[in-house]
């Protein structure tokens, strides 16, 4: 393998790792398989482009093809490597949880609207939220009739203490050998 392609390899893992922290899931798919075309198997940056691979497959709905790598990766002859294919594919092949209805939230789908009908939504909602100010509210008054004051020997405890130790610490100033 020629430094140059090294180079390039790095470069599209890179832009295959900032695609997916960024849920451009395609897109990462896209770089790190090509980023693994250049790399050997069984390197150790190999095996981390592929691992990534993994997770990319996952996230762009792609379970098959993120199993069926986690299945090779689990005989890469770097250890780590094997050992986090292994994990993920516990994780991938564990059965799906079902989840109530009311546990999820919605989120519209705005790849539907044309792009003037989003800026308009968009607009009208940042203006709409400028444009309410939070009420001040008014201070609420407590009636101290109402406040229970027969366990406070706390705060006798804690006076005593504080007591104690400005006493100590003085004690120790003045008690002190001149040198």
């Amino acid at each position: 393998m020629s430094a140059e392609s090294l180079e390039i390899a790095k470069t599209l893992y890179q832009t295959g790792k900032f695609a997916f922290e960024n849920g451009q899931y395609r897109e990462a798919v896209e770089n790190l398989e090509k980023a693994s075309a250049l790399l050997a198997r069984n390197s150790r940056l190999g095996g981390e482009v592929e691992i990534d691979l993994v997770t990319a497959y996952e996230a762009a709905g792609r379970t098959d093809d993120a199993i069926a790598l986690c299945e090779r990766l689990k005989r890469h002859p770097y250890l780590e490597t094997s050992k986090q294919a292994r994990q993920m594919l516990y994780i991938l092949k564990a059965p799906k949880l079902k989840r109530p209805s009311e546990w999820m939230t919605q989120i519209p789908d705005l790849g539907a609207l044309p792009d003037n009908e989003l800026k308009i939504s968009v607009a009208a909602t940042t203006k709409s939220s400028v444009q309410q100010k939070p009420k001040p509210t008014e201070p609420e008054f407590i009636d101290l009739s109402q406040v229970n004051t027969r366990d406070n020997r706390f705060i006798w405890v804690a006076l005593i203490a504080i007591g104690l130790s400005i006493s100590y610490l003085l004690w120790l100033n003045f008690s002190g050998t001149p040198g």
